[in-house]
């Protein structure tokens, strides 16, 4: 079994290796910036061992920064009146690890790595770290120049699939993308707040939300009373939150979402489709499926609206603009 997952992961760094996209590549800093992936990576390492949950911080970073104006590190702009203090932003994390690693490569190539490559670089490294899979980055962003709270269509706990479609697919990324992106609810965790609504009076019957399964609702229940703390914090995959692994599809098959848009994907007819062939029942395959799309996702999201060339800045401090 282990050489059949070792031949998979050579078939998935076969596959990203020559990635060019959107205008980036693969090793875009070899020459101007050699150690700029290393420094990146010895970063989220350091930050990730003081404290796993930075990983599911980071991944959800990128994910935010990449559906507000593309990937252009616009959501690390700090300001009363920037992306990064809208409402579907104000938990967002692992701004200090993004700046660290900002510092120390200023040190190394002043003026070279934008900001918007190391949320790329960053959530790549989160993701092998929590032991999911690698792959390699297309590289050559630069940091956009605009960043405004007004406006976001951030996608919401709130959403139904259809809602959910037309947010990915206003970014070019189709079912399939979806639900393999949103799968990084693998690891990471929500608040009661973004929940509980699900767990009591549910459009107002009295009851629970009928998709979750008894014995969970009880769990979440317990988890995050009715007149409770909103701001605890839960797993979003009570199974395993700190590894990137299928249990989050399996969670969803079996009426254990978190999230009400999570479970929404067990509702629809093609994302149910997309969750099962993850979930899958075929021991052993089942993890490589998902490890082997979710890196072609991640390559296709990190390509949405990105500036190259002479396009934007490359920012000398992440969160404010030259």
């Amino acid at each position: 079994m282990e050489a059949l997952r070792l031949f998979f992961m050579v078939i998935l760094v076969m596959a990203t290796s020559v990635q060019s996209q959107g205008g980036l590549k693969a090793g875009f800093y070899s020459s101007s910036c050699p150690g700029a992936e290393a420094i990146v990576r010895s970063t989220v390492e350091s930050h990730f061992k003081k404290d796993p949950t930075v990983a599911a911080g980071l991944l959800r970073l990128h994910f935010h920064d990449c559906f507000v104006q593309g990937c252009d590190g616009s959501v690390l702009i700090a300001g009363s009146s920037a992306e990064r203090s809208a409402l579907p932003n104000l938990g967002l994390r692992g701004f200090e690890a993004i700046d660290d690693a900002k510092t120390q490569l200023e040190a190394s190539c002043p003026g070279v790595v934008s900001c918007a490559d190391i949320l790329a670089l960053a959530a790549r490294d989160s993701v092998d770290l929590s032991d999911g899979p690698s792959w390699q980055v297309p590289t050559g962003r630069r940091d956009g120049r605009v960043s405004s709270s007004q406006g976001l269509n951030l996608p919401s706990p709130l959403d139904s699939v259809t809602v959910q479609r037309q947010k990915f697919a206003a970014k070019g990324l189709d079912d399939h993308d979806l639900v393999t992106l949103v799968g990084a609810h693998t690891i990471g965790q929500t608040d009661c707040q973004f929940f509980r609504y699900r767990l009591y009076n549910f459009t107002t019957t009295g009851n629970a939300d009928p998709s979750i399964s008894q014995s969970f609702l009880a769990q979440l229940q317990t988890l995050c009373p009715k007149d409770g703390d909103g701001t605890k914090r839960v797993a979003l995959d009570i199974d395993s939150q700190n590894k990137f692994d299928v249990s989050f599809f399996k969670n969803v098959r079996d009426g254990k979402g978190v999230l009400e848009s999570d479970q929404r994907l067990w509702e629809d007819a093609a994302t149910r489709n997309i969750v099962q062939n993850y979930a899958g029942t075929i021991r052993g395959l089942l993890g490589f499926r998902f490890d082997f799309e979710f890196p072609k996702a991640m390559i296709k999201m990190s390509s949405i609206e990105v500036k190259t060339g002479s396009d934007g800045e490359i920012r000398k401090i992440c969160s404010k603009f030259n």
